[in-house]
Parts: C-alpha cells; sequence; structure tokens
C-alpha cells in the first residue's frame, strides 16, 4: 500500500490541481497519509510568484527530507516549470515535474513505487540531480479538462478551477511563462462537475482560475464569464457560488446587476489593484487605470454595500516614487476596501520589469509593505465592526485542533470569519445575530430564520 502526502503552496488554482492530483491517486489506490511523516511520497505542489515563495518551497524540502531522509519527494507546480534544475540539485527531491506534465504524476509514482519497492521510508534516499520531467508550457492542448477541482483537500468549501493560464503579459508577473496561455474548461463540464459536487453534500462551491474573467474566449463558440454563471444559478442546485480573484475590467456592470440579484452569489470580489499610480500601473503593462478601478469599487458599493472586497497591491514596483506610493496608500484609504494582500515587489527572472532601472532598497520596500498592511488591517477592523447588529448567514466550517472545543468556526458571504459559541457540523447553514468583534473575527449569536429578512442576510 503505497501512501503519499500533499503540501500545497500558491493560490486557489494551484490547490485545485493539487486536490485533483489527489484524487487521481486515490483511484490507482494509494491512500493519503496525515502528513509528510507518514508518507513514502511528498508530492510539493509549489508556486513561484514571489522569491518569497520559492524559498518556501526549498525550506520544506530540506525539513522535510531531514526529518524523513526515505520519503520520496517529487516537487511539481508552478517552480518546478520555471527553474527545474534548481530544484533537482536539492538533496532529497526524487523527482521534478512541471506544470506541462503534472497530469502524469499518478503513474510516475505508481511506477517510482514499483521500481523501489514502496512502502522503503526506512532506507535513506541517496543524494542526485533528480530527473527532470518538463517541456513548453506553450505547447500544452489550448483544452483544459477534468479533473481539475478540489473537495478531497477542503472538506467543506472545493474548489473548482474552471479557467488556467493567461495571455496577458504583466511586466511583473512570471506565471504566463509557467502556466501557458489561456483554456477554458467545456461549460458542459463545468456544469457537471459542479452538479457532482452539490451532490456529494458541498453547500458552497469556489470558481477559480489563473484569470476568471476571461473564461470561455477560447472557446468555441466563445462563452462569456457572464453567460457561464448564469447557467449555473439556472442550472444546478448549487447553493452558494464563490468566485475567486477577478481582474477590475472583467467586472462589469451586468456582473455587479447578478450578484446584487442573486442571493446564491457569494457578494464577495477580490480584484487585484497592484498600484493607484497611473505610471506605474502602465509599467506594470495593467490594462486599466485608477479611476477606472475607482468606478467598480463604486458600482459594487451602490449595489452591494456590505459586500466584501479584497485587493492584491504591490509595492516597491521599480522607479515607484513616494509620492506614488502614497498615491496608493490615499486610494485605498478612500475607498471601502475590507482587506488587502499586499505583495512586496519581486525580482522574477524573464520578466520585464527584471530588466528596468530604479529597483528600490529592500529596507524601503519593507517599511512601505509595513503601512500598506497596517492600513489594510485597519480597513479590515473596520468592515467588521460595521456588522455588529446585523444578520449574517453562514455556512459552518471544520474546527481544527487548535480551536474551542466549544465555538464552531463559520464563514459569511462577504467573507468574513464568525465564532458560534455552539457545537455544530460543519456544512450546515446558519443565520446569526453579530454581537461583537472579537480580534479578527466575529461573534455570531445563532436566530431564527424565519426571524431575518432575506435582504439582511449575506
Amino acid at each position: 500500500m503505497t501512501t503519499f502526502y500533499i503540501e500545497q503552496f500558491g493560490c486557489r488554482a494551484t490547490q485545485a490541481d493539487g486536490a485533483a492530483i489527489e484524487r487521481q491517486l486515490r483511484a490507482q489506490g494509494c491512500v493519503a497519509a496525515g502528513g509528510a511523516d507518514s508518507a513514502d511520497f511528498v508530492v510539493l505542489n509549489t508556486c513561484t510568484v514571489t522569491a518569497a515563495a520559492d524559498a518556501q518551497a526549498r525550506d520544506a524540502i530540506r525539513k522535510i527530507h531531514a526529518a524523513h531522509p526515505g520519503t520520496r519527494i517529487i516537487v511539481t507546480g508552478c517552480y518546478a516549470q520555471r527553474a527545474p534544475e534548481e530544484i533537482a540539485a536539492l538533496p532529497g527531491v526524487t523527482q521534478v515535474v512541471g506544470n506541462s506534465h503534472k497530469p502524469e504524476i499518478p503513474s510516475l509514482l505508481k511506477t517510482i513505487a514499483a521500481a523501489t519497492g514502496a512502502p522503503a521510508r526506512e532506507d535513506p534516499v541517496p543524494y542526485h540531480a533528480a530527473p527532470i520531467l518538463t517541456g513548453d508550457i506553450f505547447g500544452v492542448s489550448n483544452v483544459l479538462v477534468a479533473p481539475v477541482l478540489g473537495g478531497e483537500g477542503n472538506h467543506t468549501r472545493p474548489t473548482l478551477k474552471i479557467q488556467d493560464g493567461c495571455n496577458s503579459r504583466c511586466s511583473f508577473c512570471v506565471i504566463p511563462f509557467v502556466r501557458g496561455k489561456s483554456r477554458s474548461l467545456p461549460v458542459a463540464t463545468v456544469l457537471a462537475e459542479i452538479q457532482r459536487l452539490v451532490d456529494s453534500g458541498f453547500r458552497e462551491i469556489v470558481l477559480s482560475g489563473i484569470n476568471l474573467g476571461t473564461y470561455g474566449r477560447d472557446l468555441t463558440p466563445r462563452v462569456e464569464f457572464l453567460h457561464l454563471l448564469r447557467r449555473i444559478l439556472d442550472e444546478t442546485g448549487v447553493e452558494r457560488l464563490r468566485i475567486s480573484s477577478i481582474e477590475p475590467l472583467d467586472v462589469t456592470q451586468d456582473l455587479i446587476e447578478l450578484f446584487a440579484q442573486n442571493e446564491r452569489i457569494a457578494p464577495h470580489f477580490h480584484m487585484p489593484l497592484q498600484s493607484a499610480s497611473n505610471r506605474v500601473l502602465a509599467a506594470m503593462h495593467r490594462w486599466y487605470r485608477a479611476e477606472h478601478y475607482a468606478r467598480r469599487v463604486e458600482l459594487i458599493y451602490e449595489a452591494l454595500p456590505h459586500a466584501g472586497i479584497g485587493a492584491d497591491v504591490i509595492t516597491g514596483f521599480p522607479g515607484e516614487t513616494e509620492e506614488e506610493h502614497a498615491t496608493t496608500v490615499r486610494f485605498i484609504a478612500e475607498r471601502p476596501f475590507t482587506y488587502l494582500h499586499v505583495f512586496s515587489y519581486s525580482l522574477r527572472p524573464g520578466t520585464r520589469a527584471a530588466a528596468l532601472s530604479g529597483h528600490l532598497p529592500g529596507g524601503a520596500i519593507k517599511r512601505r509593505a509595513r503601512e500598506l498592511r497596517a492600513l489594510g488591517d485597519a480597513k479590515a477592523a473596520q468592515f467588521r465592526s460595521s456588522q455588529i447588529g446585523r444578520s449574517l448567514r453562514v455556512l459552518t466550517l471544520h474546527r481544527d485542533l487548535k480551536d474551542d472545543p466549544a465555538q464552531t468556526p463559520a464563514l459569511s458571504g462577504n467573507y468574513l470569519s464568525v465564532r458560534i459559541p455552539e457545537v455544530l457540523p460543519h456544512n450546515q447553514w446558519r443565520t446569526v445575530s453579530v454581537t461583537q468583534v472579537d480580534g479578527k473575527e466575529l461573534l455570531g449569536m445563532p436566530i431564527k430564520t424565519w426571524l431575518v429578512p432575506v435582504e439582511a442576510t449575506l
């Protein structure tokens, strides 16, 4: 019996990839282990969006190999696609598999296990440069095929990856080079996979992609993302649908109106901002300007004043001045953001930004990042406080071992963490009255649903 453990890094799309690998490994008779310490194979599904992400993966490899030298480590994902030789040189790595060959991991693991007689974890893996299985990501088929979804790796809210790759060329971003061109899961497959998850008992499903708003533009005939959402709502029984990150220019007035008119879609928008300086946005090769982004936020707030509105922000882009940083700070401070994901600019080999002049010293970038994170914390705290006295419809989540055994964690439609002072099973809807803020969470007291107006719940 071959056991495996998948360690995930990066975005929801990467996590969905990992869950798909898990699903395939289970199908061929492998058994998921509780951790790296009890697995014959560890699959590291990596990210490479920043230098810190690369370092995190290398550190994980070293720690696993040091603690369990007999464990076979297979490294895949975006870092494996970008720099396979770098990873292959690390002691303990058995195989490097790029995104271009990720679907082959289950058969590869089976072959390695048969050749080496797994389980044999007591025998240290000898050091050598690991073999590499990767290729030109742009040679990957333009058709995205199932399985590409999660459920195994997220026991309450599965992620369905309906789009992969990106045709944009933001100057700071390496992801198009490791994910390939944009490609979409056929509509019929999306609908079938969502209904399969619904039939399995899942109540909330998250749609993800590398550039989600471009969904369907590669299909024949072409399909609009908005059209897909309407078909999901009309033709499946999903109780709550949530979308992950979406580019601001893809957040149209029609899309916002659909969210406002249908309570089955979570009122939650995550739109990458990156900068509020138009000069910096142009240097980043972003296809909008600050005023375009601002209008999207205004439209969301007008239609859904309690919606979650999150943003990615990159600070310290080459040539960014103190005034341009201040412009971004003011832009965020003046608008109803509910949280921020702040990234310090990270040079990525092969990107256009890597060749720009004016790279900033690390100290300046760290200071700016601290300022933005403090602002993000303040905006999040303000949003949480605004929910006191409101009724929220929440989905109960799995309790972690470190959780208070007398409370149940839950998530609201507008992406707020809620604690319910009762022991409840996961994957259940509850309507709660928010009574107070407790750190980064809300305390919600269960109330009778028939006492709550529909428009009061999120």
